[in-house]
């Protein structure tokens, strides 16, 4: 895993790890890119709960705009991570769900379980 603090953003790339993941952060959002599965779900689930206790007085965003893929084992990740923030008092919504993002959350049934940010209306 390699990391390294760009203009206030902390960046960690999982590319040694066979997962094609990048993890930023910027204030108390958390950007996702790339293949968000099985591969990756450790190190996100890290990223995820040690950013919820550096953020412990506000409110959590995870953008997921940048996700390609994802699986249920990923969704679980979230699932568990917003139960754990809800039970701390805190809120962790998802940002940027592309449509194969969402329809991963609808089929695994985990939509209502999850905050997930509509997009604006164009």
């Amino acid at each position: 895993m390699a990391g390294g603090v760009f203009s206030g953003i902390e960046k960690t790339s999982l590319s040694g790890t066979g997962a094609v993941m990048d993890i930023e952060t910027d204030g108390p959002t958390l950007v996702l890119s790339g293949d968000f599965d099985v591969r990756s779900t450790w190190e996100v689930r890290s990223a995820i709960y040690d950013h919820l206790e550096r953020h412990q007085d506000e409110d959590v965003v995870v953008d997921l705009g940048g996700v390609s893929a994802i699986d249920v084992t990923a969704l679980k990740v979230l699932a568990v991570a917003t139960r754990r923030a809800y039970a701390e008092g805190q809120r962790l919504t998802l940002r940027g769900c592309c449509p194969a993002v969402r329809r991963m959350l609808h089929l695994s049934r985990l939509y209502p379980v999850l905050d997930v940010e509509h997009p604006a209306s164009a």
